[in-house]
């Protein structure tokens, strides 16, 4: 892929989190972990004090590794990057690309935390932290994450704008898993500042996204469709996929399709749905016979080339 970002193109509208944040946010992680952890070791010593030596110390091996490893790992996973210190920050873990954690990354980070933060007191971390451009310490370089601020000041938040609603489910059933997180990226980027740039020069590096992802994906943009339409629509599948994977099958949260759409075939944009206020064919009030079929649907303006007037979405429709 052809390189269209500058700097460290860090994801969307959240922000790397400093080291003074992310200090506090790991002493207050810390100091819930060992007042646990004390809690518990106290708790096991009176239960076990009736076994030998070498069994006592199995168990208190075994009790840092669940409350001071496992646990921190657990609460990673279950919040998608937010533990009880990194909610009170206004922290989050994040992958690479801004998506939701998964066990694996969360599992790499507490490993390497063990000896980042606990057994070198956090040396290792906060020179990592403070090399890294982005703030990262080692187990962010190996798990792929980042930790952002998920507290932004309002009006700085990059909007990404929606895809327009006659391509709202048009590639549900294209596979995505080939496209790399660094493109999904760079078009993320793209859309949040393509008001920001010239006509010539956003259509142009809209294009040469798209040529990105048909290369990955072998599917061209719709014929008639602006490119960053095209982009726009991929990205929201994408992000829809992401949503009901971390938070379950449900429908994501900002899809344009609704429970009576249907999506549009090739050549006929939005044709198949019924117009407002009119049900099926055939079917009508109770008395009455059968309304007629519906009308229908107009197609929209035909599209125009970089600079042309925006919808209501921001993208031209096509012809």
């Amino acid at each position: 892929m052809n390189e269209l970002v500058t700097g460290e193109a860090v994801a969307l509208e959240l922000r790397p989190a400093r080291l003074p944040s992310r200090a506090l946010a790991v002493l207050i992680d810390l100091a819930v972990a060992m007042l646990a952890y004390i809690v518990v070791s106290v708790g096991l010593l009176v239960a076990t004090a009736s076994l030998d030596e070498a069994a006592q110390i199995a168990v208190s091996i075994a009790t840092f590794l669940l409350v001071l490893v496992g646990a921190p790992i657990a609460v990673e996973t279950l919040s998608h990057g937010r533990s009880l210190g990194k909610l009170a920050c206004g922290l989050r873990v994040v992958r690479d690309d801004g998506g939701p954690i998964r066990f694996r990354h969360a599992l790499v980070r507490g490993a390497l935390g063990v000896v980042e933060i606990l057994l070198t007191f956090g040396v290792v971390a906060c020179i990592a932290s403070l090399v890294s451009a982005r703030g990262r310490r080692l187990g962010d370089v190996f798990a792929g994450t980042l930790v952002v601020r998920e507290r932004v000041p309002a009006g700085q938040a990059g909007f990404v704008p929606p895809p327009p609603p006659w391509l709202a489910g048009r590639f549900s059933e294209l596979d995505l898993s080939a496209v790399p997180d660094g493109l999904w990226l760079a078009v993320r980027q793209y859309l949040t500042r393509m008001h920001q740039l010239d006509p010539q020069v956003g259509w142009s590096m809209a294009e040469r996204l798209s040529a990105d992802l048909t290369a990955h994906t072998g599917v061209p943009a719709p014929q008639g469709v602006p490119p960053a339409a095209f982009l726009a629509t991929m990205l929201q599948e994408r992000q829809a996929r992401e949503a009901r994977r971390a938070y379950g099958g449900g429908a994501a949260v900002g899809t344009a399709a609704s429970p009576t759409a249907v999506s549009p075939t090739a050549g006929s944009p939005g044709a198949g749905s019924a117009p407002a206020g009119e049900g099926p064919v055939g079917v009508g009030p109770v008395g009455e016979a059968p309304s007629a079929a519906p009308r229908p649907v107009e197609a929209p303006p035909a599209a125009a080339g970089p600079g042309s007037e925006r919808s209501g979405t921001g993208f031209v429709p096509p012809a």
